[in-house]
């Protein structure tokens, strides 16, 4: 049996080799780029796993060897085009073109972590000074340059497209310019995402085609309930138990059944059935005329039943001439009405620049009153009011402005999209989203002296939104980064272009235990191969100091914790604005959440878990602590149930590991302790009482060969399995019927069977010898218990 065991774990462990390191980038000519597949080692279907190991837990291998096998097309290399652009290539895909023959200006350096002030005098173009760096986040990624003069619509920039998985775009092209991209995307069958970011405002749309296949829609494993009753009705109508949970399936799902008891002839266990919710324990089987049946079917299983599904996008022109109700993703249900707001004011900009040629300059009230008076032509159903005017103005007048945060919000959505769009896996946004932060925009446009840019400043973009009074105020912030992982990279990277720590009397403090690994640099961008070993605190503090050499940090490796009070005390905790967790254990966070709690500090919280993600900002005497709530604890299993009525796998495997760590585990331990005179103290009379009763029968009840061991595992199964069953069973009749009227043996209880030993019996579900197996492992266990050589052959 364990050898077996071994067979089967071993089998299941695919086994990925390293691929030869390279570094391919280089800048495609006009006339070649738009045919370039990346057709190296970069498109091999080999998976890094050491690399990839834990984006493979959420991806799986075949949805990463299908990105590893796709060509995206970048244009825009401003600050949310780099962060798109690190996104994609840390994940993966085969190759990526970036299309920017722009010169940065002082506004890109306030979102774009590769560009500094040097560069704005270089005469290079955007994608010309990100190429080197983007090139060193993946190896196994090729990264090049397509050289066009500019982006004027002709037949060689339409030509990139070709070859291409994905085009993003995401800076503002004229309508006519997106709209023949569009089709083109169409026409290669490659996704068109096309997204903008203006001040504190950031747009979305995706057209994927009209038969976009999605492999697995959530990237959750198939739900799975236990079912109570199904009744003759038509339709059908299946009820699962309530003490299991919600069956957590929508309609139009796919479900298969087992082990139903009743119905026969109705309930085909081998076909598929699809399903119509009616509540969060019922749904109906439409189709499924079940009025016949004699009496109503109980007890069984429900597994749910993945399918591919087919979504059909309509390209960007439609949308904008017809808008149909499933066209926005809802971002904020605190702002229901916002996305049509946005879709107008975004549409109103857009038509600005067409006229204009350019964007408003920052603070143009004249400008912002413009694009207020296209978006009241554009607002056919009268949503906009005076508070609307407000929010359009804010976007006019910081327009182009660039805000790292926001860039990196919006770089991490559309980054997922792009891997969506590449691996078929998760449903994609369809059609538009929308985001906004205009909650921390003043009332009123700031005056020309307070957003003046000096045109060569990092902070120019957040001094044309926020002020330059806001702007002193970062410099100046002394903050505590717990953690320096992905989302400690993430933060150090935004507070650099930000300049949080950046001021004369400004301090970032940085700390995390840990040494960089090579599965860290898929996710965590601050860091490289030749820095693995190193510590990540000191790695990220160095890089994110050469991204802004104003950036005073200061990295340690300390833990934050009780012991460690010496270090963090109250004249640490003084000097410091507020606290930042990166952290990846919940007690950890609740520590540093009671500093916090103590010392009246801000507190930003935030964590992921695959795809998904959480923040949290807990402001003293305004909002609750992090600790203030807790997830509620794990449901623990009734003993009665674990040894009577077990009715799900997870307690079948619960009264396994429990009997396995008394008889084979704790019986030794207390045994080898009573030899040893170090029995622990039990106050507890009848448990002191059992603990001797233990000891006693693993000394008396030795085995002295392996012989011994198979009677003792034989004798086992037959009180386990056969008689305490049929004890069961005599206590309890399967037609038993209860005080109120109803089957004992119903709802969660299912009537066991008793079991006669038979060599041969090999058991439906997994086609395994169980009653040989179960009596070999027993035996086996029972001989290495005592040092006894154990064999496992018929």
């Amino acid at each position: 049996m364990f050898t077996k065991l071994g067979k089967l774990m071993a089998s299941a462990i695919p086994g990925g080799r390293n691929k030869k390191e390279t570094n391919d980038s280089e800048v495609i000519p006009m006339d070649t780029s738009g045919t370039d597949e990346a057709a190296s080692p970069t498109s091999t279907t080999e998976v890094d796993e050491k690399l990839y190991s834990r984006q493979l837990y959420v991806m799986g291998h075949d949805a990463q060897r299908r990105m590893m096998s796709s060509s995206c097309l970048l244009i825009g290399v401003s600050g949310l085009g780099v962060e798109i652009a690190k996104n994609a290539i840390l994940a993966g895909i085969s190759s990526l073109t970036l299309l920017d023959p722009s010169a940065p200006t002082s506004y890109d350096l306030g979102g774009n972590f590769y560009l500094s002030e040097e560069d704005l005098s270089s005469g290079k173009s955007r994608a010309e000074l990100c190429l080197g760096s983007l090139s060193e986040l993946n190896q196994y990624v090729k990264v090049s340059t397509a050289s066009l003069p500019d982006l004027t619509l002709n037949d060689d920039l339409l030509a990139l497209v070709e070859g291409k998985s994905c085009v993003v775009i995401t800076i503002p092209l004229p309508l006519a310019t997106l709209h023949a991209i569009n089709d083109k995307c169409r026409a290669v069958s490659a996704c068109f995402i096309y997204t903008v970011v203006h001040s504190v405002f950031g747009s979305l749309f995706c057209d994927f085609g009209e038969e976009f296949i999605v492999s697995d829609k959530d990237g959750e494993n198939p739900h799975t309930s236990q079912v109570e009753a199904i009744t003759a009705e038509n339709p059908a109508v299946v009820k699962v138990l309530e003490d299991q949970g919600r069956h957590n399936l929508e309609t139009g799902d796919i479900v298969k059944f087992g082990r139903v008891k009743g119905m026969k002839g109705y309930i085909d266990e081998s076909k598929e059935y699809e399903v119509k919710v009616t509540g969060n324990f019922t749904f109906e089987l439409p189709g499924c005329n079940f009025s016949d049946a004699k009496e109503p079917a109980t007890q069984g299983y429900i597994t749910q039943v993945k399918k591919p599904v087919k979504m059909n996008f309509r390209p960007y022109k439609k949308c904008l001439e017809s808008l149909d109700e499933g066209d926005f993703m809802l971002s904020d249900f605190a702002k229901m009405e916002r996305p049509m707001v946005l879709h107008l004011a975004f549409q109103a900009l857009a038509n600005y620049l067409e006229d204009k040629g350019d964007l408003p300059t920052v603070g143009d009230e004249s400008a912002a009153k413009q694009i207020w008076t296209i978006a009241k032509t554009l607002d056919k159903n009268g949503i906009l009011g005076e508070k609307e005017e407000r929010i359009i103005g804010h976007m006019a007048s910081g327009a182009k402005a660039i805000l790292s945060p926001m860039c990196a919000a919006m770089g991490g959505i559309v980054g997922q999209e792009v891997l969506k769009a590449c691996s078929g896996k998760f449903t994609p946004i369809k059609q538009f989203l929308y985001i906004d932060a205009d909650e921390c925009l003043p009332d009123s446009l700031l005056s020309a002296d307070e957003i003046n840019p000096s045109g060569k400043s990092r902070y120019d973009s957040q001094i044309a939104v926020f002020g330059k009074a806001i702007q002193d105020k970062l410099l100046s912030q002394n903050f505590f980064l717990v953690g320096a992982g992905a989302i400690g990279c993430e933060m150090l990277k935004n507070w650099a272009l930000m300049g949080v720590g950046c001021g004369n009397s400004g301090h970032v403090h940085v700390t995390d235990m840990d040494r960089i690994e090579k599965s860290n640099l898929s996710r965590q961008f601050l860091f490289r191969n030749k820095d693995i070993d190193k510590f990540k605190s000191a790695t990220a503090a160095s890089a994110a100091k050469a991204m802004n050499p104003g950036l005073q940090i200061t990295p340690l490796q300390e833990k934050v914790g009780s012991d460690t009070e010496h270090i963090f005390g109250d004249s640490f905790y003084a000097k410091l604005s507020g606290v930042c967790t990166a952290l990846d254990n919940v007690d950890a966070r609740l520590y540093v959440d009671q500093r916090c709690v103590f010392y009246r500090l801000p507190m930003l919280e935030s964590g992921t878990l695959g795809t998904k993600g959480n923040t949290q900002v807990v402001v003293p005497h305004v909002t609750e602590n992090y600790g203030a709530t807790r997830d509620p604890p794990e449901k623990s299993i009734p003993v009665c149930t674990l040894k009577n009525f077990p009715n799900q796998i997870q307690h079948t495997l619960q009264w396994a590991r429990d009997y396995f760590e008394g008889v084979f585990k704790q019986n030794a331990e207390d045994a080898n302790s009573f030899l040893e005179n170090n029995l622990p103290e039990q106050t507890n009379a009848n448990q002191k009482l059992e603990t001797y009763r233990n000891i006693r029968k693993t000394f008396v009840e030795k085995p002295s060969d392996f012989d011994d061991c198979i009677t003792w595992a034989r004798l086992l199964f037959q009180q386990l399995f056969d008689n305490q069953i049929r004890q069961l069973l005599y206590n309890f009749p399967e037609d038993q019927i209860t005080s109120s009227g109803t089957k004992f043996w119903s709802g969660s209880k299912r009537c066991p069977k008793a079991l006669t030993f038979d060599f041969d019996s090999v058991c439906d579900d997994a086609k395994m010898k169980n009653h040989f197996d179960f009596v070999v492992a027993a035996a086996n266990l029972r001989a290495k218990m005592y040092s006894i050589e154990g064999n496992t052959d018929e």
